[in-house]
């Protein structure tokens, strides 16, 4: 009886730190979009705080359960919409067209991630020092570049995202740990980039890691980029042991 008891007690606490999740749908300022809050409401002293930057597909569900799950672990997250308000798809046709628009417009670009750092800050749940942003894909692009900014972060962490830059950063510049997660086999993200990239954090004096996984390829860590890749013929795969350990890592970047 003790035994259920406790099991119990434990599914009950579970529940409720489970519930204490609050979603709060956001509009940045200056017509610049929509972003989504997530914070824990039993956490009540500061923590660190992650911006959430879709993929190429747009601000979705899978962006949007990452920015979740973060705030589950008791960080505060903020899911931004960098193409503004409500564009997604499933279509690599449509994802292009979305992206393509949003890189024409860097201004509006950096105005939306400006304004969704703002945020978090104005939060009572969040440690304005361990500011941190995180992207997958065309996300994964966007946060290096906004540390390529050289913005006051304390981290950002790229999961299977383009690494190549026009302008090579110099040194200083990136205030923030960098974290890269990319697929071995990824043609997206060819070695050559990844050497570039390398060379560029090197010689800029960043901290940085650097994770490649072989065999692996594009959008490892969302489990509906399989179903998509076998639609549309695309490199796209979910890999279990890629999404764990890039994960982990990202856990421990917050956590320092």
């Amino acid at each position: 009886m003790r035994f259920f008891a406790m099991l119990l007690t434990l599914v009950l606490s579970s529940s409720v730190l489970h519930a204490a999740v609050v979603e709060e749908k956001l509009t940045l300022p200056n017509g610049l979009g929509a972003a989504v809050l997530y914070h824990d409401s039993a956490v009540t002293k500061a923590a660190p705080a992650v911006v959430v930057v879709h993929e190429w597909w747009g601000l979705n569900d899978y962006a949007r359960e990452r920015a979740k799950q973060l705030a589950e672990l008791g960080y505060t997250a903020i899911a931004v919409d960098m193409y503004g308000t409500g564009k997604s798809t499933t279509h690599p046709k449509d994802a292009t067209a979305f992206m393509n628009a949003a890189l024409a417009e860097p201004e509006k670009m950096n105005a939306r991630f400006d304004a969704a750092l703002g945020i978090l800050r104005k939060q009572s749940s969040v440690d304005g020092d361990k500011l941190f942003a995180i992207g997958y894909c065309f996300g994964g692009a966007v946060v290096l570049n906004q540390a390529r900014r050289g913005l006051d972060l304390a981290g950002v962490a790229s999961f299977h995202g383009s690494l190549g830059t026009e302008t090579q950063v110099e040194p200083g510049t990136i205030k923030a740990k960098v974290l890269v997660a990319t697929g071995g086999a990824d043609p997206m993200v060819p070695a050559k980039q990844v050497a570039g990239f390398v060379e560029e954090m090197t010689n800029a004096g960043v901290d940085f890691e650097l994770l490649s996984f072989p065999n692996v390829v594009h959008s490892f860590t969302n489990p509906g980029s399989t179903a998509l890749g076998k639609k549309y013929d695309m490199p796209l795969a979910y890999d279990a042991n890629a999404d764990k350990v890039s994960w982990a890592a990202l856990m421990d970047m917050l956590a320092k």
